[in-house]
């Protein structure tokens, strides 16, 4: 059906009078030869618009639609590949893998190593220790990989395979093929939890893992580690680490997989950048943590505080307040002083936020996300006068999270009018949207049906993204990132306002290009 000699996308192929045809026959399949009343589907349709079906909707428990979250495993991935040399193992189905890498490939558009091994029928009745023991030295064999990373799916963890035996297992029978490769390892069950629960699990194993105990900790005083947490926009960590160079040469990332989805043209390697083992391994010996995301790294930060009995701090640099209090915090933990250039900075993002203010005041805006983004975002919204009505996370932590959000929303002129959802979907969302409409949503890709449905501009921010490109090469954190952002909502909002003024003679009354 396609013309070698003039290939076309989707959008155009699927017109062709054959897929019509196939769409056509389909629809008269599957509308169960005409039984469907079309009548009775809209008549059904208008009522999910309204307050009745909202309170029927959002009292739901049995099932959930569209939650904007992705499993662990696809967090873990994540954490593996922020390390040096490092292969994400996935003990588990290869549909699971094929999922976690096309899910970062279609964000990063960029490939993402992650094996498998490849857990069937016979392995779920059996268990998976001979998968894991050919599939390490594989692994080994194939990729020479510094360390491989092990994690789970729903398969290995609801027959229960006991990581620790079989990785002990496995190198005790790889013939000493697997003993100068680092083998850390997390149960990341998918049915709990979500994308950045499997990242603070993988995250905390590596570190708990490749670092000595307590007894051997050498500690370094001029040193500080910082966490990233589950972040989809590779030039945040970039920002941040020039944000560090400029407190000193002794902050370092922990899990940095900037250069993992950022290669140039040219011949491609598996490995790029990551944070080296060596650096990883010593860990344990720095002054002082700080993660900059809180909900990403709860597990993780109980090892740092409470086993390495190590100074640990979070800060959340999105938006001016946030990176303000980043900046305060490095400079207290070393001791230096606040650069000019970092001063330049703020006060350009303070400058525009006061040029963007009179666009942003007063606009309503429905946001969603993770649990850290969305604490970020909304405390910019909140400083630019916008008002967050609705803020929704379907992966909000049970403890913690909610008042978190609710002190930063008590900051807002219209803090009666802004409402928590924690743990609420984008079905939910959608009756939210009809009954208290919004003037902007903020949130990822999932998104785009909600606009079609309601209406309501789509800003795009967060993860993932597929259908935009590039995005994730920008940062949304430091002073720079917020200006990112502020360039990105102001210029939506302006988007909307020449949509609902171009009707000549009728609505054309905004004259900026003209003025």
């Amino acid at each position: 059906m396609q013309d070698v000699e003039n290939i076309v996308n989707g959008q155009k192929l699927f017109l062709k009078e054959e897929y019509q045809e196939v769409f056509k026959n389909k629809q008269e399949f599957e509308s169960n030869m005409g039984s469907v009343n079309p009548a009775k589907v809209e008549e059904i349709a208008e009522w999910t618009k309204s307050w009745d079906y909202r309170e029927k909707n959002l009292s739901r428990e049995a099932i959930t639609v569209n939650p904007a979250k992705a499993c662990q495993p696809l967090g873990a991935v994540m954490a593996a590949l922020g390390f040096e040399n490092t292969m994400p193992y996935v003990h588990g189905s290869h549909g699971c893998v094929s999922y976690f890498r096309t899910y970062f490939t279609r964000h990063f558009k960029e490939p993402t190593p992650c094996v498998s091994d490849s857990m069937s029928e016979s392995s779920a009745v059996f268990g998976g220790l001979a998968n894991m023991k050919d599939g390490l030295r594989n692994c080994n064999a194939m990729y020479k990989p510094e360390m491989i990373a092990v994690s789970t799916t729903c398969m290995a963890e609801v027959i229960g395979d006991d990581l620790n035996a079989f990785v002990a297992g496995a190198i005790q029978d790889a013939e000493g093929e697997l003993d100068n490769t680092a083998v850390t390892y997390a149960h990341t069950p998918s049915f709990v939890g979500s994308h950045i629960t499997g990242y603070d699990n993988m995250i905390k194993a590596i570190l708990e893992q490749l670092n000595p105990p307590k007894s051997e900790k050498v500690l370094d005083e001029e040193r500080i580690n910082i966490i990233p947490g589950f972040e989809p926009y590779l030039g945040s960590l970039k920002e941040i680490k020039e944000i560090a160079a400029s407190f000193g040469d002794k902050i370092f990332l922990i899990g940095d997989h900037e250069e993992q989805w950022n290669t140039g043209a040219g011949e491609y390697s598996i490995y790029a950048g990551g944070t080296t083992l060596e650096t990883a391994r010593t860990a344990i010996n720095a002054k002082a943590t700080v993660s900059l995301q809180k909900y990403s790294t709860m597990q993780t930060s109980k090892t740092i505080k409470n086993k390495w009995k190590q100074e640990y701090e979070t800060c959340n640099p999105i938006g001016l307040s946030g990176t303000d209090a980043f900046v305060m915090k490095l400079a207290e933990l070393s001791g230096k002083d606040i650069s000019a250039e970092l001063k330049m900075q703020r006060a350009q993002l303070v400058d525009a936020m006061q040029d963007s203010y009179p666009y942003m005041h007063g606009k309503k805006f429905a946001i969603y996300g993770d649990p850290d983004f969305l604490l970020g975002l909304v405390s910019f919204i909140v400083e630019m006068g916008g008002i967050p009505t609705h803020i929704l996370c379907n992966n909000a932590p049970k403890k913690g999270w909610e008042a978190d959000m609710q002190a930063i929303v008590d900051k807002s002129d219209w803090a009666s009018e802004c409402q928590i959802w924690p743990g609420k979907d984008l079905w939910h969302l959608r009756s939210l949207l009809f009954t208290e409409p919004v003037d902007f949503m903020i949130g990822n890709v999932y998104g785009k049906e909600l606009y079609r449905d309601t209406n309501t501009p789509l800003i795009r921010i967060g993860f993932p993204i597929f259908d935009r490109h590039h995005l994730h090469r920008y940062s949304i954190s430091g002073y720079k990132g917020g200006l990112n952002l502020l360039t990105w909502i102001t210029n939506a909002i302006l988007d909307q306002l020449d949509e609902e003024t171009k009707d000549t003679g009728k609505t054309d009354y905004f004259f900026d290009s003209v003025r």
